[in-house]
């Protein structure tokens, strides 16, 4: 009760750009779990916002990784919307290749992170951050290349996000945090039935 009464005070306390961030947000990942390429216009609009956020409370190290948000974002829209394979290209299954692709850039990502966190911060979570920011940055990159796996990447970085935010006491974001892991889940479910109706096209 008194973590939600924590989260109520400070959604009340909040700046109207906060909450602007967070309903793009929501915005942009219910698009998302329906295959809208239209995700990432509202997916960039909440990364622009959160990253002026995070320069008021000195959170550079999130600034860095919605950096990646932008541009994974930038590159997704491109991807969809001006390649016309891109734009006929179906929600498939990693193969082995792009599994290699996906465990490379966590293992190189976190270790990059927890290093630089470690040494050139005074992050109280430099390990913790680091693979929360690793497994979005692989989740982001299979979003872009409409794999369904992405859920699953996306989820494990907001599972271990969640408990991280409230520490941080970033309740807002913990509960939008909260918000896109459930909706992830369906977006899962909802990718894999458009993946049975693309087979029997």
């Amino acid at each position: 009760m008194e973590t939600l009464d924590q989260i109520l005070q400070a959604a009340k306390a909040t700046s109207w750009l906060e909450r602007f961030s967070v309903l793009c947000g929501i915005i942009q990942v219910l698009l998302s779990k329906n295959n809208k390429v239209s995700n990432y216009l509202f997916g960039i609009l909440g990364i622009i916002s959160g990253m002026y956020i995070y320069f008021g409370a000195k959170l550079y190290a999130d600034i860095a990784l919605n950096m990646y948000y932008l541009i994974m974002s930038v590159y997704g829209w491109w991807y969809w919307k001006t390649n016309k394979e891109a734009k006929e290209q179906p929600i498939t299954r990693c193969n082995a290749k792009e599994w290699g692709i996906v465990l490379a850039i966590v293992v190189v990502g976190f270790f990059i992170l927890s290093l630089s966190l470690t040494h050139f911060t005074d992050s109280d979570v430099p390990v913790w951050d680091a693979w929360v920011s690793s497994t979005a940055w692989a989740g982001m990159w299979l979003l872009a290349r409409r794999k369904i796996e992405n859920w699953i990447l996306l989820n494990i970085s907001n599972a271990l996000a969640i408990p991280l935010l409230i520490h941080k006491e970033l309740y807002l974001f913990a509960a939008l945090t909260l918000f896109l892991f459930t909706v992830a889940i369906f977006g899962f479910f909802k990718w894999k039935s458009i993946m049975k109706e693309q087979n029997t096209i």
